[in-house]
């Protein structure tokens, strides 16, 4: 294995609202790659939240979203926020023309 190996980088990430969490845990008991466990710390609930502990096996499927019931976290594709940033400078290169 070469010295110079680039770190595994992960396909997506998640966002987590930490103050709407009530700590369910369905999106760390449903995420594929198993890359979300609870934080340490606790919300101003008294709750754990969920933290990506393993950024570089996340793909951003978004199943940890689909599945909270209070809509607290969310994750994205990198290729998806790409595309998202290209389309929003393009209308805003519209908008300015």
């Amino acid at each position: 294995m070469s010295e110079t190996a680039q770190p595994k980088r992960g396909k997506g990430f998640i966002r987590v609202r930490n103050e709407v969490c009530k700590g369910c845990s369905y999106c760390i008991d449903f995420c594929p790659p198993r890359c979300i466990e609870f934080s340490r710390e606790f919300n101003r609930k008294g709750y754990h939240y969920p933290v990506l502990a393993r950024p570089e096996d996340c793909t951003g499927c978004d199943l940890c979203g689909l599945y909270c019931p209070d809509f607290a976290i969310f994750g994205v594709r990198f290729k998806d926020l790409e595309k998202r940033r290209q389309e929003a400078a393009a209308l805003l290169a519209a908008a300015q023309a």
